[in-house]
């Protein structure tokens, strides 16, 4: 199973990389809005996580051509700031606030994605 990170902040990327290789994902990497676009399309991952807060394009943007694309893609919205009252990113699976405890992540990866 395949995971497309998109994050700008290099420990983010480092970490999650790290800590979901280690469940056995393969996990590739976008630090930018463009970037992520780009691998979606040419890695065609089974999920995706996504940081809200981009440099190029937001991540409810990114949210919405990535569904436009892949309705049944699985994506978790992942951001250090609480927008659960933001109806945009309703659109998601799942919503996690980042932190350095990735258990709530991993456990909602395994729910989404079904068993290898």
């Amino acid at each position: 199973m395949k995971i497309l990170v998109v994050d700008d902040d290099l420990h983010i990327q480092k970490l999650y990389k790290e800590e979901l290789e280690e469940e056995g994902y393969k996990v590739v990497i976008a630090g930018t809005g463009e970037k992520a676009m780009e691998l979606f399309l040419k890695e065609n991952p089974d999920l995706v996580t996504l940081d809200i807060l981009m440099p190029d394009i937001d991540g409810i943007k990114l949210l919405r051509q990535m569904k436009e694309k892949k309705p049944r893609l699985p994506i978790i919205m992942s951001t250090a700031y609480d927008y659960r009252d933001d109806f945009a990113v309703w659109a998601s699976e799942a919503y996690i606030v980042k932190s350095a405890d990735l258990n709530e992540l991993k456990n909602t990866i395994k729910k989404l994605l079904p068993k290898q």
